[in-house]
């Protein structure tokens, strides 16, 4: 059974925790020990008070659960203990240099680091795309307002720029901007909405090139205990997790 090490142990974490068809939580860490050690007690798990002896565990994977500043942090020294690494705060990934230097990392230790799909659908029919051409990619998002940590009364565009900017401004809440661009291999243009009549994160995909065009929307339930993370996002992990282990592979 493929064993598994937990970076991370909020609410992500445990809906991981709560899901191990197919594998089980080896390791544990988070920032706050009372959080690993919590979970660790419900998975049969160790937890870890020290970055440096988490990694060195002995499981097969770790699983970022926990925020960018943590990818950015730990990601090249999880391959280089010879860990594949699966991302859920891809918006790490939008600043060049880090994704550079963690590509090489990964080549380096012969390691992949693995991208779930998130919160959108559709990256695959964007990774064929990328092979004629593609045009044109926007994302539009729309979350109220509470997510965003903003006081807002009605409809407001919040943020109208680059994916890589988006990302800065807002690290917490637009992941799906740095998973596109990279499905997409070129920059995407984001639309970041505020919106307090919604209770949903909608997101809303325009993608034109050579193939044609396209327009995908996504209205997401918010995780249960965090209205920040879809919870289609979290369950991405978990798919990914099962599909690791299966003979056939669907999808490009």
């Amino acid at each position: 059974m493929m064993r598994v090490g937990l970076l991370g142990c909020g609410n992500i974490g445990h809906l991981i925790a709560s899901h191990t068809d197919g594998f089980e939580i080896a390791a544990l860490y988070d920032q706050d020990i009372d959080r690993a050690r919590e979970l660790a007690t419900a998975t049969g798990g160790t937890a870890y008070d020290s970055f440096e002896a988490f990694v060195d565990a002995d499981v097969d994977l770790v699983v970022e659960a926990a925020s960018v500043r943590a990818v950015r942090a730990h990601g090249e020294a999880v391959l280089e203990a010879g860990k594949d690494f699966v991302v859920m705060s891809v918006g790490a990934l939008a600043e060049p240099s880090f994704l550079d230097r963690l590509r090489t990392a990964a080549v380096a230790a012969r390691r992949r680091v693995y991208i779930p799909s998130g919160a959108v659908m559709g990256l695959d029919n964007l990774k064929v795309g990328r092979i004629g051409g593609i045009d044109r990619v926007l994302l539009r998002t729309t979350k109220n307002p509470a997510s965003l940590g903003l006081s807002i009364t009605e409809r407001t565009l919040v943020f109208q720029g680059r994916a890589d900017e988006c990302v800065q401004a807002f690290p917490k809440n637009i992941n799906v901007s740095a998973a596109i661009a990279l499905a997409a291999g070129q920059t995407v243009q984001v639309e970041l909405w505020a919106d307090p009549a919604v209770d949903r994160n909608v997101h809303e995909i325009v993608a034109e090139g050579s193939f044609g065009d396209a327009y995908i929307r996504i209205r997401n339930v918010p995780s249960p205990d965090n209205p920040a993370t879809s919870y289609l996002a979290a369950l991405s992990i978990l798919v990914l997790l099962r599909d690791l282990a299966e003979p056939i592979k669907v999808g490009t």
